[in-house]
C-alpha cells in the first residue's frame, strides 16, 4: 500500500509517521507513506498557498492552484483507489471504512487547512471526504494522521499474531474486553481469577459476557 499525503504543513506529520506501528510499517516494507510540501507547487516568491474568500468572510482558504499541481502530478506516476479530503463535514470515520481503505492499494490524503479548501478541488479532484469527529481542527494534518494509523495497522502483515486487529473494539461492533498484566495482585486489586485459570473456554466466555456489558454501559448506541 502507498499513501500520499499532501499538506501545507508537513512538519506536523513527521513524527507521528515515524514512530510505533507505522514505522515497522514502513520497515517491513508493507506499506510506502510520503509527504508532499504544497508550498514547493507555488509560482511566487512567498510561496502563497492560501487567499482570502470570495464575499468576504473571516479566515484564509486553501488555493485550488497547488492542490491541483500536486494531485496531477503524483497521477501521471500511478492511478489512485482515492483521493481522500480531510474536512469537517465528511463522513465520519469508523472501523468498517477503516477496513474498507485498507483494502485499497493507493491513496491520496489532502489536508485541508485554514478555513478550508477551494471548492474547485472538491468539486474535480476529490473522490471522498472523510472526519474523524463532531470537532473542528486547525487543520487537517493530525486527522490524517490519524487515519493513515487507522489503515495501516490493519495491512496483513503490520501486525504481529498477538495483536491481531481482529481482536479490537469496534471491529465487530462491541467495546474491548477489559486487560490485565502482572502482577496478578497490585495494592490489593486483584486480576479476575477466570483469567487465571487456564481454562480458554471460561476465559472467551468472560471477555464475550464483558464485551456485551461494557458495551451496553459505554455505548449504549452501539447495541443496534
Amino acid at each position: 500500500m502507498r499513501i500520499d499525503i499532501v499538506t501545507g504543513l508537513p512538519k506536523l506529520l513527521e513524527s507521528p509517521l515515524q514512530e510505533s506501528i507505522l514505522r515497522r510499517a514502513q520497515d517491513k516494507g508493507k506499506v510506502e507513506l510520503f509527504v508532499h510540501d504544497l508550498r514547493e507547487y507555488t509560482h511566487d516568491k512567498h510561496k502563497t498557498i492560501d487567499d482570502t474568500p470570495y464575499g468576504g468572510g473571516a479566515g484564509m482558504v486553501l488555493k485550488p492552484e497547488p492542490v491541483f499541481e500536486c494531485v496531477e502530478k503524483l497521477q501521471k506516476d500511478r492511478s489512485y483507489d482515492e483521493i481522500i479530503l480531510l474536512a469537517a463535514d465528511g463522513e465520519k470515520l469508523t472501523q468498517p471504512l477503516a477496513n474498507e481503505l485498507s483494502l485499497q492499494q493507493n491513496i491520496i490524503l489532502v489536508c485541508g487547512h485554514y478555513k478550508g479548501v477551494d471548492e474547485r478541488v472538491r468539486e474535480v479532484l476529490v473522490t471522498r471526504a472523510i472526519s474523524i469527529g463532531d470537532y473542528v481542527l486547525t487543520g487537517g494534518e493530525l486527522a490524517a494522521a490519524v487515519v493513515v494509523d487507522a489503515i495501516v495497522r490493519l495491512v496483513p502483515g503490520v501486525l504481529n499474531d498477538s495483536e491481531s486487529a481482529l481482536s479490537d473494539s469496534f471491529q465487530d461492533g462491541l467495546l474491548g474486553a477489559p486487560q490485565y498484566t502482572r502482577p496478578p495482585d497490585y495494592r490489593g486489586m486483584l486480576v479476575p481469577e477466570v483469567l487465571l485459570s487456564g481454562n480458554h473456554t471460561d476465559i472467551e466466555q468472560w471477555r464475550q459476557d464483558q464485551r456485551l456489558h461494557r458495551t451496553q454501559a459505554r455505548r449504549s448506541d452501539l447495541m443496534k
